[in-house]
Formats: C-alpha cells, structure tokens, sequence
C-alpha cells in the first residue's frame, strides 16, 4: 500500500470536528466502504436552512467592490462568517449575496442572528 493511502486508511475513522462557528458544525457524518475495503467518512449534505428561521437584525447597503467576508468583517465581527450572511440572505452561491443585491435598487444585504436565534420584535 501506498503511504498516501495508508494515511487515509489510518485517518479516515477520525474526522476534524468542527469548531461552533463552523458552517458544518452538527452537520452528521456518513460512511462508505471503497471497493479496496478502505473506509471512509464523509459529512453529509448540508441544506440550507429556511428564511423563517432567522430573525432580521437590519439591512446594509453593498458596492459592487464588495466581498461577502468584509461585509461579515465590518458588522459579524469575523470574516470566517460570510456563510451566515449567505444562509440569512438565502443564498446557494455566496457570490450571489451581493450580485442579488446590488441587482434590486433600494436593497441590501441582511445581517441576520444565527439560525433559530429568536429577536426582539417591534411589539415587544
């Protein structure tokens, strides 16, 4: 055997986890048997979530120079973030966020609360 695929033979049981602020954080891991008989573990897909499930915390406007990590710099506080711009902005593409919405005049890009994190709303 190889000693790449000995690594992977090794290693392939004990997969990274995922830090909290990871997109792939809780996402489930599957695992398939090769035809050589190496095992192999791999995250399964991850849906994006439903627009219902965030709550808006305000909308911004973006330049065509913009970039989905600077956006999530200036109002996340990391850049590593942009993803939850994205899931908020129920974007597939993240390149999309900003196309989409410098494509609607008038609109912006929403800065939203994690997944599930309920806000205040205006009734209260």
């Amino acid at each position: 055997m190889d000693p790449v695929q000995a690594f992977l033979q090794a290693n392939a049981l004990t997969p990274a986890p995922h830090a909290p602020g990871s997109r792939y954080y809780g996402v489930p891991t599957a695992q398939m048997t090769t035809p050589d008989g190496m095992t192999v573990v791999y995250l399964r897909r991850r849906f994006l979530p439903p627009s219902s499930a965030f709550s808006v915390l305000k909308t911004v406007a973006v330049a065509p120079d913009d970039r989905l990590d600077s956006v999530a710099a200036q109002h996340l506080g990391d850049p590593l973030q942009w993803w939850r711009i994205a899931d908020g902005n129920g974007a597939m593409l993240p390149e999309a966020v900003i196309a989409d919405a410098l494509g609607q005049p008038g609109a912006g890009v929403v800065i939203t609360l994690p997944e599930g994190v309920a806000g205040v709303s205006d009734a209260d």
